[in-house]
């Protein structure tokens, strides 16, 4: 079990909720019908009963990093207090009760179809970007909403955060399930080492120089930030992504270092890895090796711009 850190940064994001308002008129003789209109007002917003000084419960499955290493970088590098069901007795047991298909809920959350999840008082939510676009401003990972010269800044750190989730994590892992979930990995083998080649061969050049574009650019600002010239959650993500494929395709990563086509984006990795509070965190026990989840290592796999050789 591990000892959470206190948290330091706490941000809110101004909630608004809409109510939906039925105006019935009355019925027109001659067309026998009623019409109605249906309007958008807006209510008072309804806060979320917890607050800053509630933990953050992070349920996800025990065992491999998988796309709740996301949730936890986040946790970690912003020192905020939070417990994980991979760390505790019977976790798993947590995680099946949430997405059975017993499960429709509460009065105020539908029920996640699949982990991670983020409780936070009576908020329950899930999906990696989705969890990550609450936490952002309430950890400090993001500019403040009143910074002038940066607009709207929590859609652009959310579109490259999905971005790298889409090509450097949900690819990764469809080049050795290309065919299907439900089958194992040697039911489909053929087919994921056609899958792992086309990645290495022009998937993984296309979003690592996307990613190496966006460092380049006037919005990533000051220092070896993706945007704004500070360190925000995308970073977070993008660099845990990296790793993952550093497991996962040796080779091809290798290569792609050595080649200083993408020089700004492992300046990025290494800048991110340095940080005290992920140092700290990536050498400890809460850091959970990379197994039998999205990013795996298998040999046969491991093409390099050559091929396997």
């Amino acid at each position: 079990m591990f000892k959470p850190q206190l948290l330091r940064v706490t941000r809110s994001i101004p909630q608004v909720s809409y109510r939906l308002v039925r105006l019935s008129f009355s019925q027109h003789i001659c067309a026998y019908h009623t019409t109605r209109h249906y309007h958008l007002t807006m209510s008072a917003p309804k806060r979320q009963k917890s607050s800053k000084d509630v933990p953050y419960e992070l349920i996800y499955w025990p065992s491999v990093p998988g796309r709740g290493e996301h949730i936890r970088l986040a946790l970690e590098e912003a020192g905020a207090t939070y417990t994980d069901t991979a760390h505790v007795e019977k976790g798993a047991e947590q995680v099946i009760a949430l997405i059975s298909q017993d499960s429709v809920g509460d009065d105020l959350n539908p029920p996640p179809l699949a982990p991670p999840i983020l409780r936070h008082g009576d908020l329950v939510i899930s999906q990696t970007s989705n969890i990550l676009l609450y936490l952002g401003p309430r950890l400090g990972l993001v500019p403040s909403e009143d910074d002038e010269d940066h607009p709207d800044a929590l859609y652009k750190i959310n579109a490259l955060v999905l971005t790298a989730l889409d090509g450097l994590s949900n690819e990764v892992h469809d080049t050795h399930h290309p065919i299907a979930t439900s089958l194992y990995y040697e039911d489909q083998k053929e087919e994921a080492k056609q899958a792992a080649k086309i990645f290495v061969d022009t998937r993984l050049p296309k979003f690592l120089g996307y990613f190496e574009r966006v460092l380049q650019g006037k919005a990533s600002g000051d220092g070896p930030w993706l945007y704004g010239g500070q360190l925000t959650y995308a970073d977070l993500v993008l660099i845990q992504c990296i790793d993952g494929t550093k497991f996962a395709f040796r080779k091809a990563m290798s290569a792609a270092e050595k080649s200083g086509k993408y020089i700004h984006v492992f300046q990025l990795y290494d800048a991110v890895k340095e940080r005290p509070r992920i140092q700290e965190y990536l050498a400890s026990k809460r850091r959970q090796d990379y197994s039998m989840g999205i990013y795996r290592y298998y040999e046969e796999l491991d093409f390099g711009p050559e091929g396997r050789d």
